[in-house]
């Protein structure tokens, strides 16, 4: 390998943004917030606002959008019916 053009891992704290969760990890993010962690010591902070704790494909609370067509729910939204249709 060569020497010298490895990034610089550390580890930091993410915190979700939308749930509070955080969890440590490495990373080569840097931040000016800190945060103590359960075991005592103070690692950097980095905000995110998604992680698996909120996304909806990992929580399944995924919220399905309508099946219709632009144009079924234009007409929809705008009271259209379609006088041929039985």
């Amino acid at each position: 390998m060569k020497q010298g053009i490895h990034p610089e891992y550390r580890t930091v704290v993410f915190r979700d943004t939308t749930t509070g969760y955080q969890f440590l990890s490495g990373s080569t993010k840097t931040s000016s917030e800190t945060v103590e962690w359960e075991d005592g010591n103070t690692y950097p902070l980095i905000r995110v606002e998604i992680s698996a704790d909120s996304h909806p494909f990992y929580t399944g609370r995924q919220k399905f959008t309508q099946a219709d067509g632009r144009v079924d729910r234009f007409n929809k939204k705008y009271g259209f019916t379609d006088k041929n249709a039985k």
